[in-house]
Formats: structure tokens, sequence, C-alpha cells
């Protein structure tokens, strides 16, 4: 971020972050004034993009005010450290307090290098997700019990006051600042409608998290969640699934069914055969000779295995391939699954997730594809909703550019019946701590698939990923990841090659 050509606010990322649910990322050492401005510049066009410009100054001084104190904290520790004191000591606390300001303050550009050269960061993180906004101001130390208890009695404190005026007549401990910014903070979401459990300061083993959770506009959250209704309750208007793959999965769910009955029942459609086969010797079961046969091909993948295939090409068959935009989603669901099969292949090892993950892949972008589907009678109908809920034309933007794009996947899933794994994992694949425990594995797996194809195109960066995903899996730095990257892309041009 130190260079100058790095300050310059790129528009099309905040958008493909707002778009995707993917977070966006700031990180500094020092906090020069350059990168407050640079925020600010983010956040007003992450707030416009959300049709929220009407809270950017609360927003930009509750975030600076984060920001301030985490810069703070860094210091701290590498004052104490310095000074031989232990921070969690009370009565080295007590010592290094009573200097800690004027010290610092007096010779600033000396502690901000020796933050910056232990690594200690200040990092922005902003995200939307499911219609709520999430802020998060983080950096890497932990923060001690005392510490966190006092910003605690700082909010408490902070509720009681209604005015500035209240707050500025109550000065306490000047030690730290007397906590007058938290109050201010405090006040400024009163003022944006937000209660106090919107806002909260954690604390992990390796990090200090300040998140505040701001729900999207009442009226605007009603007309997303109406317009997507409105779109899988009327996507009869695209073709239902194929006859001859309704009626394998017919006799799939029968426990009365044989492997034999199914496979003969395959073989009727020499269409759907020829491509199943296709599937089946694909780069996907890695298997040690060609399948030439339905019936083997079959006992080979599994009821399972077979089931989710089914839904696969039942999906790619309804949804089509005939236009620019839908051939180049596919292709990233293809990439996508591929990926994610191989990372479960290395770091998981379970044959059922393994045939989960592959078609979870291919799925996850189910809802932007509805879109590229959209029929003209459909769109008109959309139109009409609009026009009677008296809607900008905003929404209707929004939704078709990819916000909400794994709700509506995961409606339409639902109401093709897709088995309640692959709805999750069309649905969490971008909020993956929202899946249930059960489901954890596949749909960490489908999300970091997911984002390793945005890595690649240089959509995101390493500081984006989820840390709790990258701890599921072992993935400890950026190299880890690039090498699983240049393995995992090398693998899928030779299948593309093959094919």
């Amino acid at each position: 971020m130190g260079a100058a050509q790095e300050l310059i606010v790129d528009e099309a990322k905040i958008r493909k972050a707002v778009q995707s649910s993917i977070p966006l990322t700031i990180t500094t050492f020092t906090l020069p004034h350059e990168i407050e401005v640079y925020i600010e510049e983010v956040l007003a066009v992450f707030l416009k993009l959300v049709n929220q410009e009407q809270l950017k100054d609360y927003i930009v001084y509750c975030v600076q005010e984060l920001a301030i104190n985490a810069k703070k904290a860094n210091t701290k520790r590498v004052y104490f450290t310095e000074r031989g004191l232990n921070l969690t000591n009370p009565d080295d606390y007590k010592l290094g307090m009573t200097t800690f300001k004027e010290d610092t303050l007096g010779n600033i550009s000396h502690y901000l290098q020796l933050q910056k050269d232990k690594g200690l960061y200040i990092k922005l993180i902003l995200q939307i997700k499911k219609n709520v906004i999430y802020v998060e101001v983080r950096n890497n130390i932990a923060i001690t019990k005392t510490e966190l208890i006092r910003i605690h009695d700082k909010l408490a404190h902070s509720r009681q006051y209604s005015n500035l005026e209240d707050a500025l007549s109550q000065v306490l401990d000047d030690s730290e600042g007397a906590g007058l910014g938290l109050v201010i903070m405090v006040l400024m979401l009163k003022k944006m409608g937000l209660d106090e459990d919107c806002f909260d300061v954690v604390g992990t083993d390796t990090e200090t998290i300040a998140r505040i959770i701001i729900p999207l506009e009442k009226t605007r959250l009603e007309n997303l969640t109406g317009l997507a209704r409105t779109i899988v309750d009327n996507v009869n208007t695209l073709p239902h699934f194929p006859e001859n793959v309704m009626l394998v999965q017919k006799l799939i769910n029968d426990p009365k069914s044989e492997m034999a009955n199914i496979g003969r029942q395959i073989s009727m459609d020499p269409a759907l055969t020829a491509d199943l086969l296709k599937i089946v010797n694909s780069a996907q079961y890695m298997l040690a000779k060609k399948v030439d046969s339905i019936s083997e091909a079959v006992k080979l993948v599994g009821m399972r295995g077979l089931k989710n295939l089914l839904f696969s090409y039942g999906s790619q068959k309804v949804l089509g391939d005939n236009t620019s935009e839908k051939r180049s989603l596919w292709e990233h669901s293809y990439k996508t699954a591929f990926y994610a099969y191989n990372l479960a292949k290395n770091f998981k090892r379970d044959h059922n997730l393994l045939d989960d993950v592959y078609v979870g892949g291919i799925l996850h972008d189910m809802g932007k594809i509805i879109f590229a589907n959209v029929h003209p009678d459909l769109l008109e109908k959309i139109k009409s909703f609009c026009s009677i809920k008296g809607m900008p034309s905003s929404v209707f933007e929004d939704l078709s550019a990819g916000m909400n794009h794994a709700e509506i996947g995961a409606m339409v899933a639902e109401k093709w019946n897709f088995p309640e794994h692959l709805i999750h994992a069309i649905q969490y694949h971008h909020d993956p701590l929202a899946a249930s425990k059960d489901e954890q594995d596949l749909v960490f797996i489908v999300y970091f698939a997911n984002m390793l194809c945005e890595y690649e195109n240089g959509n995101v960066g390493f500081e984006q990923f989820e840390p709790q995903v990258l701890e599921n899996l072992g993935i400890t730095s950026k190299k880890k990841i690039d090498d699983l990257l240049e393995q995992f892309s090398s693998g899928f041009k030779q299948q593309n090659k093959a094919n």
C-alpha cells in the first residue's frame, strides 16, 4: 500500500466483491494519512454500491476510531517489549501506562517502525453477506483480559449517554484517551439506528477483532428478498428436468431398485449413456482403464455418485450453455469442481465427499446461471413486480449482477428437489462459517475452490481467504496456496486437452 499507484481506488474490484460477497481487505502497518484517505474513498464506493451512502460519515468515523485504537494497541506491544515490561502483569501494566503516551508521542516514528518490523498490522475488512454489511478492524495481537475488560467497561459507560454533551461532561481515566472516541462511536451507531448488539470486540489467540454489523436498509432488504422469491416462484418458465433423468432419479430413490435396473434405464437413452460415460471416464474418477459399459460405470460411481451426476447433468441440460455469458459461467463452474475434487482428495480422503464437492463445485453458481437464462416472459414478470412494488431499477440490476445469487441458487435447487447437502453447498459457498458442522467439509471445500479460481484471476488476495477455512485444511501460508494453484491449474489444462 506504500506506493502511490497502489492507492488508486479500483471500483470494478469493489463492485465484484459486493456482487460476489467476497471480502475487501486493506492492510497497513503504520496507518499513514494517505491510507486513511484511501480507506475513506473505498468506503464511499462500497457504500454507494450497496445503496447505503447516507451512512458514509458515520462508518468512516467508526472505522477511523477502531483503526487508531488498533494502531495504539500495536504501539503498546512494542513499547512494553522495549522497556522489558510484561503487559499481562498488573504492576508492569500500571508502570508502563504512566509513561506510554508521553514516550510514544515524543518518538512515534521509532515505535511505528518497530511495529512494521514486527509485522503488526491493522486490517480493515468489508463484506456484504446475506444482506448484512460486516465492517471489521483487526490487528494481529492477542488482546489481554485486562484490556478487554476496560473496553467493555467503556462501552457499558457509553450506552448511558444520549448525546455528546453528556459524554464530554464525564471524562474518566485520561491514561488511555478517556475512551471518548468509543463513546462518540457508540453515539454514531445509535444515530444509524443500530443497537448495542451490532458492535463487539473479541479476541482470539492471534488477533483482536472489532466488528460492526449493519443490516441493509429494511425497504431495500424487502425488495431484494421479494424479487428473489418472485424469480424463483416463476422459474417454471425454465424447462423441467429432462424426463429420462427424472425416471432414473425415481429408480435411485426406490429402495427396491437394483443397480442392473438403473443401468438398464440409463442405457435406453443413448445421449444420456454417452454423456454419463464421458463424465465417468473424465479425470474426476481417475479410473485405471476406460469404462465402456454403463452397468460397470453405475457400479463404480455408486448410488450417491450417480445421483450427484444426474443433478449436475440435468441442471446443465436445463440451463444450457448457448450464450457466451453462460459458457463463461459453466467454465468457471467446471474449474471450481475440478479444484474442489482435488482439494478433497488431498485433504479429506472421503469417497462420498469426493462426489459431493465435485457436483457442489459445478452447481455453486447456479443462481448466476439462472439469471443468464432469464426468458422474456419471466423478465416481463420481474419488471411488473418491480413496478407494482415501486422498486428502483437498481434492485434488479444488483440481482442480475450477482448479488444474492447464492440464495437464489439454493431456492431453485430446493424447488428442483436437490438433496440438502447440495442446496447448502450452493447457499453457503460465500459464507462458509454459516454451514452446519455436519456439512462443513463440503461447504469449506466448495468455498475454497471458488476462492482459488478468484485468486487465480486476480480478483482476491491471500488475506481475503477465510482464516477458519484455511485452518481446517491445514493451509498456513500464501506459498501453499500458490503451490496448490499451480498443481491444480496444470491438471485442469491437461484434462481439457484430453477432452
